[in-house]
């Protein structure tokens, strides 16, 4: 298969290197307006699960500058899209409508306007549209997943997520591009909840915006019918020295799955037998499992069961309404996604 990359930063490069271990993909074109990635030089990407990028071969790929050309291309099969949020879109609108499937990174757009406009456009060019919500690939996760399917009832969960203020992408930082540190960071925590326990009948929040000394946090309680407390909570904690973390807490009727990145990448199973255990978990490269899986998809021709579109729209609304809730100071809002 045939792809074409569309920007070069953290996440392209990691994709990049994801596809080189994928047999039967060519990345055949790339798209940047960094010119030092552009000759295939990523030694100096930076972001906050690692790097620096490496040194690849570029000298059998269509080099762009101007994504209006890259995107016009018709020597490509799909596009990965890695490019700031807000142009994520319109970027995507474009690919689909001339015949390419779509990889796009989360989160999936920079609101529920343009993330509609992309599921219609996907629906209408009947091509794969998928969101890179790396952490349903996850094997920590994907894990819990699969426990909860037998644990019985959920009584309480947590999910926190913290990093510094981006110093490594300045356009991270404008959060008319990036939506901010909650929009941005706890996408991913706000899709698990939904690929989990599914819609929430409303939410409510409080926290603290500071973009000026790099503080964007939430603390934000999504109520369920069903499950007394869902906790979702985290974001940016100043610029460059705090260190990033992911983290949950899972309380069920046969369980508590606790995890946190920092302390490694098993998951503690504490039974309510008193015995406590690794939870059962894959093995596995995420953003491997992540890209192999689009191109599985776009190969067969079949949309993303794993992670479908429709989700990673509704997590897009569901961020939004939590920043919404946080300007509220804890009421309750309704949840219509």
């Amino acid at each position: 298969m045939r792809i074409g990359l569309l920007g070069l930063g953290f996440m392209g490069s990691t994709h990049l290197k994801a596809y080189q271990k994928i047999p039967g993909v060519e990345i055949v074109a790339v798209c940047s307006k960094d010119e030092q990635a552009l000759t295939g030089d990523l030694s100096h990407i930076q972001g906050n699960l690692g790097g620096p990028g490496e040194k690849v071969d570029f000298s059998r790929t269509r080099i762009y500058r101007d994504a209006d050309a890259f995107l016009a291309d018709p020597e490509m099969d799909g596009v990965d899209i890695c490019l700031p949020t807000d142009f994520h879109a319109p970027a995507a609108i474009v690919a689909l409508n001339s015949g390419k499937h779509v990889l796009v990174e989360k989160p999936f757009a920079i609101g529920p306007a343009e993330a509609d406009a992309m599921l219609e456009a996907g629906a209408r060019s009947g091509k794969v549209l998928m969101c890179a919500q790396v952490l349903r690939f996850f094997p920590a996760y994907v894990g819990l997943r699969h426990a909860l399917k037998r644990s019985g009832k959920v009584h309480s969960a947590f999910f926190r997520r913290r990093c510094a203020a981006p110093s490594w992408s300045t356009w991270l930082s404008d959060s008319k591009q990036s939506g901010g540190g909650v929009f941005d960071l706890l996408i991913h925590d706000i899709d698990m909840a939904l690929h989990l326990f599914g819609n929430p009948q409303a939410v409510s929040a409080t926290g603290s915006e500071d973009m000026a000394n790099g503080v964007d946090l939430i603390a934000a309680n999504l109520h369920y019918q069903d499950i007394p407390s869902v906790v979702i909570t985290g974001g940016w904690h100043h610029i460059k020295s705090y260190p990033f973390s992911m983290e949950f807490t899972v309380v069920s009727d046969a369980a508590t799955y606790d995890f946190n990145s920092a302390r490694g990448e098993e998951v503690a199973e504490y039974r309510k037998s008193g015995e406590t255990q690794p939870m059962e978990q894959p093995k596995c490269d995420a953003y491997e499992a992540e890209i192999r899986y689009f191109i599985e998809c776009a190969t067969a021709g079949e949309q993303p069961a794993v992670c479908p579109p429709r989700e990673s729209a509704a997590a897009v609304k569901l961020a939004r309404l939590m920043i919404e809730a946080r300007t509220r100071n804890g009421e309750k809002i309704p949840c219509n996604l």
